[in-house]
């Protein structure tokens, strides 16, 4: 196996044993990015003498004491270009931000360092994590949209070039380019991981995310990041991730649901026949359940609550920089500017309500499937598809995960999405890991 294609877990397990040291490997990841990146362009910046510095240095320092392995010892990981780093510009996909160096690193960027982790650049996001693309492709077919805002973290992930990525997520920005570039995205609850030092967007809807290869990857760096921060104060009280739990076995198959949910129109017949099939294809069948109908306002609050707090913290920008900020994105923030105090009210008294409901019907289930996106990655690089089947889960801060278990009808990678009640993260991800390891064992 060539190094590039070990998981996290695994290279981990071979540096621990002293069968491959962290500068071979970051040396394969570097060769991985200069034969690919020029076509993919998954990366905003890398610092190639950095990054081997740093291997270098974990490797003598494992030399010395190889008691002082750390959890992700001399393992890389891609950064999204709206995390502070600081040794590394933060542009946040826009020339406004051209050559911006942060003085602090990012409380996430701060927690993988501690962890031993190798910071192998910051990867491209789209225009101020929204919709306008970056320079970004899919890996699979370099004429699709690799989905967004995320599409480096995705691309560089699903390229072979880092086995660990960061990303976020205040619609569909992990859920969506995970389903596109064919790799696993995971989005804890809201709230457990700390978002000091990330471009401020929507704060009532902004996540954090994971990009990797396998779930047990995910929850490796999920756990790492999933920590109370006193100094932003912006986590919440919920449980960390458990990774025994993860791993166990289930004595009986998992209590798996299905929801369409109120946008299952906008699905094109492939996806729906995909998502049909293996839900019925599983044994038991999954339980089908039907989301109140208060959830079908999921979209219209979402979007009340996400342009309204974007316009507010965008507004120095909108103001100072109006000409460099693209069309879409100033249409927008002008649709945001224009959102009342008492239609912000309304919208987030109603995510209340809506929380509520989706908590309670998904409380009873390991995890719940639906789909992830419409259909595969659609074609062209001027969009980066519909997040509209990530809109619930991301008004409502419950956790999801997509895995690359599906194909769409040209062969493209088509995410399973599932989800879980806020706080059962470590729930969620023993039942993706299940439905992971069936998949592979009846694809093998």
């Amino acid at each position: 196996m060539k190094r590039v294609e070990f998981t996290a877990r695994e290279a981990l397990n071979e540096i621990v044993h002293g069968r491959l040291s962290s500068e071979e490997l970051i040396s394969d990841c570097l060769r991985q990015v200069d034969k690919l990146e020029e076509e993919i362009g998954a990366w905003a910046f890398i610092d190639r003498t950095k990054v081997i510095d740093q291997a270098r240095k974990a490797d003598t320092r494992r030399k010395i004491d190889n008691s002082s392995i750390l959890p992700l010892d001399g393992i890389p990981v891609g950064i999204k270009d709206i995390f502070d780093t600081n040794d590394m510009p933060t542009e946040n996909g826009t020339t406004i931000h051209a050559g911006r160096c942060p003085k602090d690193d990012a409380a996430i960027v701060r927690l993988l360092r501690e962890a031993g982790a190798l910071i192998m650049g910051k990867t491209v996001t789209a225009e101020l994590a929204v919709y306008t693309p970056g320079k970004t492709k899919n890996p699979h077919d370099l004429t699709r949209t690799p989905g967004g805002s995320s599409s480096g973290s995705a691309a560089a992930v699903a390229a072979r070039m880092v086995p660990l990525a960061v990303g976020t997520q205040t619609n569909g920005s992990v859920i969506r380019p995970a389903s596109f570039c064919g790799v696993v995205g995971f989005k804890p609850t809201f709230g457990t991981i700390p978002r000091a030092g990330v471009l401020r967007q929507a704060p009532s809807l902004d996540q954090v995310g994971v990009f990797s290869r396998n779930v047990l990857d995910s929850a490796l760096l999920a756990s790492i990041l999933m920590k109370p921060e006193e100094i932003y104060g912006d986590t919440l009280p919920l449980p960390e991730i458990d990774i025994s739990l993860v791993e166990k076995s289930f004595s009986t198959n998992p209590n798996l649901g299905f929801v369409r949910t109120a946008v299952w129109s906008e699905a094109s017949t492939i996806t729906q026949k995909s998502y049909l099939d293996f839900v019925n294809g599983q044994r038991p069948v999954p339980t089908e359940i039907e989301l109140p109908s208060i959830c079908d306002q999921a979209v219209s609050c979402h979007r009340t609550i996400m342009l309204c707090e974007m316009a507010h913290h965008y507004n120095a920008i909108y103001t100072d920089n109006r000409e460099e900020i693209s069309p879409m994105l100033l249409g927008m923030l002008d649709e945001g500017r224009r959102v009342s105090l008492s239609e912000y009210l309304d919208a987030k008294n109603l995510l209340t309500e809506v929380s509520g409901v989706v908590d309670n019907a998904l409380k009873d289930f390991d995890a719940v499937i639906t789909p992830a996106t419409p259909a595969e990655a659609p074609e062209g690089i001027a969009s980066t598809g519909s997040p509209v089947f990530c809109t619930v889960w991301s008004l409502t801060g419950v956790p999801s995960i997509s895995l690359p278990v599906l194909s769409g009808e040209s062969g493209m990678p088509l995410g399973l999405q599932l989800v879980g009640s806020r706080g059962s993260d470590s729930k969620l991800l023993r039942g993706a890991h299940w439905l992971e390891k069936i998949h592979y064992s009846l694809n093998d």
